[in-house]
């Protein structure tokens, strides 16, 4: 039998030093990284830049909990076990351990419904997924696992309501882009407020939840704490290894663990702009072959993530749908797995009809969802800007230039981000046809707030909700510049009027939104983060908007 507590009685904790001991992070490294990042962070900025490490954690539950893709009568339970200090993710070691769950009606455990075993392993990362069937529609319960004894912390999930219900209203959190190093997570630890007070029902994150890059690369204002491992992520034991330090995180933790996920991936779970056959941030020669690499990306994801889906590197996929009563049907698209490469020399390759960014059995599969749901609303979860972006005027105006480049990612040299939508604009058009009325696309990835209408011809037949990042740099941060800057509000201005369908636009923030669907409306709301560098920065409510199809945004 596994003990988990010292002579005093104690519950075991992590060593912070055995952590830092195993991501090879030296003190002069952490030092370096320090001075190079108050160099280069914006100067008004309220927190003095002083390297956090995460908190020690509880053997045998360092990570906490999570659910998530919830269906009338179940919804996906997670944990993660550390049986032994030497079982860190990705190490491969630690016992196979015999994990208890239950599911109770109230927060206290008290009136336990259902209750089972698993198994933890080394082979899975020690990770853990339960999917206990037979739990009522529509109803909030509570979870916890156990180890001899020991338990978990409680987590608080919601049930989808019955196919046949006819809820008044639903909200769905959508947030995305979350990067260790460039800011704190205050985004998810408001997610969790809100749920537990009752504003959230369900939680949708639309990619980025990790991101691969070597310590340093890619750290905005930033860095405020360093990745684990320091080196860019490449191999399976990599993967989890980042995984287990993003979940180190409280507030993250916290987030999972008040209300249910439902997630997709975009690119930086593997690799930068990554496509069916490579990635921006690939290179074969040294990295290896890029299967392998994609391979071990997945199933890291898989394991250390709530989906009920299977993996794609096993003949599965992570596209699926959802419903929720005769209100919502949630479809989330996977925009890389299947996609063509993106174009960066050819402007008139982004309009060539065969190009795709679903695949072809993807997209047939989403046009018989679209055409089949009995659903009021049809969200998509969709990991890339959907709606037309013109940066033409932006990129001619002397002020605004660096913002336009700043917006195509790199991927071109002209005023179009070939990575997102605009890419593969003949798919596009052909989706547009397909979309009936009361479609709103749930879009991440851009690192900057967005609302667009959707049109096929002269009817406006859905609407695009883009969030903002939850710490990832947006382009106040690539281009060093003070939120609320000059060159942002010109560049917001030029780009509402280069583009008719974009209702609103805000390239300073960061943080994350929501949406309450009701029979005839869908409000949005935009929550943003008071100070990114501050491990306890408030959160508060900044745009607010109403969609209505066939009118568009009503105020």
């Amino acid at each position: 039998m596994l003990q988990w507590r010292n002579r005093k009685g104690m519950r075991r904790s992590f060593s912070r030093r055995r952590l830092l001991h195993a991501s090879g992070l030296a003190t002069a490294t952490a030092a370096s990284l320090a001075a190079s990042s108050a160099s280069a962070a914006d100067p008004n900025a309220s927190a003095s830049l002083g390297l956090v490490e995460p908190p020690e954690g509880q053997l045998p539950f360092v990570h906490g909990v999570a659910s998530g893709d919830p269906i009338p009568d179940s919804v996906i339970l997670w944990t993660r076990v550390t049986p032994t200090d030497e079982a860190l993710p990705g190490s491969g070691l630690g016992p196979t351990v015999t994990v208890e769950w239950e599911v109770a009606r109230d927060g206290e455990m008290g009136d336990v419904v259902k209750r089972g075993r698993a198994i933890a392993t080394a082979e899975h990362d020690h990770t853990v997924h339960v999917d206990p069937h037979g739990l009522e529609p529509d109803t909030v319960y509570f979870y916890r696992f156990l180890v001899d004894g020991v338990s978990s912390p409680i987590g608080r999930t919601k049930t989808a309501p019955a196919a046949s219900a006819s809820p008044e209203k639903l909200t769905f959190g959508v947030a995305s882009c979350a990067n260790w190093e460039s800011g704190f997570f205050s985004a998810y630890r408001d997610i969790a407020q809100r749920a537990h007070a009752g504003p959230l029902d369900y939680m949708v994150f639309l990619g980025d939840y990790i991101y691969e890059y070597r310590s340093g690369a890619y750290s905005g204002f930033g860095p405020v704490r360093l990745h684990h491992p320091a080196h860019e992520i490449t191999t399976l034991a990599d993967y989890r290894t980042r995984y287990g330090r993003y979940r180190t995180d409280r507030d993250l933790q916290a987030a999972h663990g008040a209300l249910p996920w439902v997630v997709v991936w975009d690119d930086h779970e593997i690799a930068n702009d990554n496509w069916s056959g490579g990635a921006e941030n690939h290179d074969p020669a040294t990295e290896g072959p890029w299967v392998t690499r994609q391979s071990a990306a997945m199933r890291a994801y898989f394991e250390w993530m709530p989906v009920r889906a299977t993996n794609p590197s096993e003949q599965g996929h992570l596209y699926r749908s959802l419903t929720f009563g005769d209100l919502v049907e949630l479809t989330m698209m996977d925009l890389r797995t299947y996609r063509d490469e993106q174009v960066s020399w050819n402007p008139v390759a982004f309009t060539k009809e065969g190009r795709s960014m679903l695949g072809s059995e993807q997209y047939t599969w989403l046009l018989s969802k679209i055409e089949t749901s009995h659903a009021r609303w049809k969200l998509l979860g969709n990991s890339v800007m959907f709606a037309p972006l013109n940066l033409v005027t932006l990129q001619e105006n002397s002020v605004t230039a660096q913002v336009a480049r700043a917006l195509t990612s790199n991927i071109t040299s002209i005023p179009v981000n070939g990575d997102q939508w605009d890419g593969y604009s003949a798919e596009r058009r052909a989706l547009i046809d397909a979309l009936p009325d009361h479609t709103i696309f749930l879009t991440g990835d851009i690192h900057t707030e967005w609302a667009h209408t959707i049109s096929k011809g002269d009817r406006i037949v859905g609407a695009e909700m883009v969030c903002a990042s939850i710490s990832a740099p947006n382009i106040n941060e690539a281009l060093n510049m003070r939120p609320g800057n000059a060159i942002s509000h010109t560049a917001q201005q030029v780009l509402r009027a280069a583009n008719p369908h974009c209702k609103h636009v805000d390239l300073d923030s960061h943080g994350y939104s929501f949406v309450t669907v009701t029979r005839e409306k869908a409000h949005m709301r935009w929550m943003r983060v008071d100070d990114l560098l501050r491990p306890d920065s408030p959160v508060h409510e900044a745009v607010s908007m109403t969609f209505k199809p066939g009118v568009g945004f009503i105020n």
